[in-house]
């Protein structure tokens, strides 16, 4: 996969703004989207070139776009020629600058879409949400372009008034910035502006908040280099080598435009209620940080060369820890004043009718046991790497694990915080056994107090417990819980954490069973038919896809790991992004976008097979902090 390759080609009809109230002919599939973002928050535009979601100035900030919700009211910002064109995509090699090219019959243009991240790269930080800029240039021909804005700030809950003041329009703390006036519609509050462009010329617009008066304002031009030039610099640190170089540098630029850049933490993904069902009720607002995703973001990237010393996003997950050494809650706003509580969007139709439309997430009040494996194992591969020194927080450390070894016989809601019930979870079972693991070789290592005795008895106990109870005779495989016979592919980890060999039976005979009852077309489900308390039917999990991969890794089974790596390297948007989930038989993609969790399964699962030594390189020390870590995409390496 190369970040250079074409997207597919659509057919753009001739457009006006559209009026409130108009049906929108079909939603675009998740698929068709790109993203840009720069630290603060991010957008999503189609191949039609219209940005059809995005929330300024977070990116849990109430929406300003989101047609990708509700194509009547949502709202969007569309720039595309005025005659009927075909386009193509693609990000500019290493960066997260969007290209859309149309081609139209008198002449084509290529619209560049990016956020502008200068003041990062200048200042390192970026105190203000910074503008998003779109330069539209005509390369041959003569080509007239359109830009359409239908602004629906607060989820379309707030009404507009615009100031238009030559080249600007002015609304609700927001500036539309063209290269002509703006026309305003006040019956349907929306703004066009209009331009003819002749090769060789460009027309620029940008949009900004108030906020953004303050920052240096270089020219469009001058942006549009220091953001390539800012990418390209931090991309070109990855130490992975090998055929899958393009897809793991794509997806660490996913990852961090899901970073945000003032505290470091992770978003799960840039959207809320992209379904998992479509027409269904599987729809969840994913703009949070969850411990697990970043913790797994950590390594990743870590072991793929990134995340230098002064990179923010592993003090935050130390400080987030820190701040609740015992009771770890599951998922964090990106900003203690926000709120997780979550509500019901009525006025929304939903992404293809998909109600309800959610923002907020009630699974924050759940307890999810793995997690203090996450946080564990993370701080642990992030010392070996030499890129953090626990002493300081040994003694929240310790907190966590004398917590974990007085609570790990408790009931939790499970990795996938299912609405059913808590019950015995095998998979966090086993990563409380995982957190004690990680804590009593840190532990020892550096010689730090602690009650290792202790730590080490319940760390058996819970070994010795989960082969007993989470063992299925029935199934041939570890079960979900111990109170049900279903299989559960999260516990294919179980051998990249070392709770288990990779080529030890059970864990074969596990692989085995996923492969016969959760795998279609080589993409896998993370259960089926297990008592979740939710309507509906979802499609295969990528992240699910990986740990398979992952798996057959551990086992032995290297051809296998890559074909089905291949397929599902296949299965990515024309712009090489994933969203949470695949239809095996269409590939279509469903769920939040893009998601970290699949990003990162694709680097772990790329990395897994150099470590491996099937296919391409790591670097040496990273992968001599992997095998003493022993887990994530790495670990020991096969006998």
């Amino acid at each position: 996969m190369s970040d250079t390759i074409q997207g597919n080609r659509s057919k753009i009809p001739l457009q006006s703004p559209r009026r409130e109230g108009a049906s929108y002919d079909e939603y675009r599939p998740i698929e068709d989207y790109g993203v840009i973002g720069n630290g603060h928050t991010a957008a999503l535009v189609s191949s039609s070139g219209s940005i059809d979601w995005l929330c300024f100035h977070r990116f849990d900030s109430p929406s300003l776009f989101a047609r990708i919700l509700d194509p009547d009211r949502g709202g969007y910002w569309s720039i595309q020629p005025e005659e009927p064109s075909d386009s193509s995509r693609r990000y500019r090699e290493g960066t997260n600058i969007l290209e859309t090219t149309f081609r139209c019959t008198d002449g084509t243009v290529i619209l560049r879409d990016f956020m502008d991240i200068a003041c990062v790269a200048r200042l390192r930080r970026l105190p203000a949400p910074g503008r998003i800029v779109r330069v539209a240039e005509c390369t041959d021909g003569k080509v007239g372009i359109a830009s359409s804005c239908l602004p629906r700030p607060n989820y379309a809950r707030t009404q507009l008034e615009f100031a238009l003041q030559e080249n600007q329009a002015v609304f609700g703390g927001y500036t539309l910035t063209g290269p002509a006036a703006w026309q305003v519609d006040d019956a349907n509050e929306a703004l066009a502006c209009r331009d003819v462009l002749h090769a060789g010329e460009t027309a620029a617009f940008t949009l900004a908040t108030e906020d953004d008066a303050a920052l240096p304002q270089l020219s469009p031009a001058d942006a549009l280099k220091v953001t390539t030039d800012y990418w390209k610099k931090w991309s070109g640190a990855c130490t992975y080598q090998g055929p899958y170089r393009d897809i793991v540098i794509r997806s660490a630029l996913a990852l961090k435009l899901m970073t945000y850049e003032p505290s470091g933490a992770i978003v799960a993904a840039p959207t809320t209620s992209l379904p998992e069902t479509f027409g269904g009720e599987r729809n969840w607002d994913y703009r949070f940080t969850w411990i697990r995703d970043a913790s797994f973001t950590l390594y990743a990237l870590l072991l793929a060369g990134y995340l230098d010393d002064e990179q923010p996003f592993f003090d935050w997950l130390v400080r987030t820890a820190k701040l609740k050494g015992t009771g770890i809650s599951i998922l964090y706003p990106i900003v203690p004043e926000s709120s997780t509580t979550e509500e019901i969007l009525d006025n929304f139709r939903g992404y293809r009718d998909s109600r309800p439309v959610r923002i907020g997430n009630r699974a924050a009040v759940q307890e999810q046991l793995d997690v203090y494996g996450e946080v564990m194992g993370a701080i642990q591969f992030a010392w070996r790497i030499g890129k953090y020194d626990p002493t300081p927080i040994w003694g929240t450390m310790r907190q966590m694990l004398d917590w974990v070894t007085r609570h790990w016989h408790d009931r939790d809601s499970g990795l996938w915080e299912v609405r059913g019930g808590v019950r015995h979870f095998v998979y966090s079972k086993a990563m409380m056994w995982f957190a004690l693991d990680c804590g009593i070789g840190i532990a020892e290592e550096m010689r730090l107090p602690g009650d290792l005795a202790g730590w080490r008895r319940e760390r058996d106990a819970i070994h010795e417990e989960v082969l007993d109870k989470g063992w299925s005779d029935a199934l041939g495989a570890f079960k979900q819980s111990y109170e049900d016979e279903q299989l559960d592919a999260a516990n294919l980890r179980l051998s990249t954490i070392n709770f288990i060999e990779g080529d030890d039976p059970r864990m074969l005979s596990t692989i085995d069973a996923t492969l016969k009852h959760l795998v279609v077309d080589g993409l896998c489900y993370r259960y089926v038919d297990a008592p979740e308390g939710v309507a509906g039917k979802e499609g295969t999990f990528v992240v699910c896809t990986t740990w398979l991969v992952n798996a057959l890794i551990r086992a032995g089974r290297k051809n296998e790991a890559h074909r089905m790596f291949r397929n599902l390297l296949a299965r990515a948007s024309p712009l090489g992004l994933y969203a949470e989930e695949l239809q095996p038989t269409t590939g279509t993609h469903m769920g939040n976008f893009p998601q970290s969790f699949s990003h990162i399964g694709i680097i772990n699962a790329a990395v897994s097979l150099a470590h491996a030594g099937y296919v391409g390189t790591v670097s040496p020390h990273h992968a001599a902090a992997a095998d003493a870590a022993g887990h994530g995409g790495g670990g020991k390496r096969n006998r």
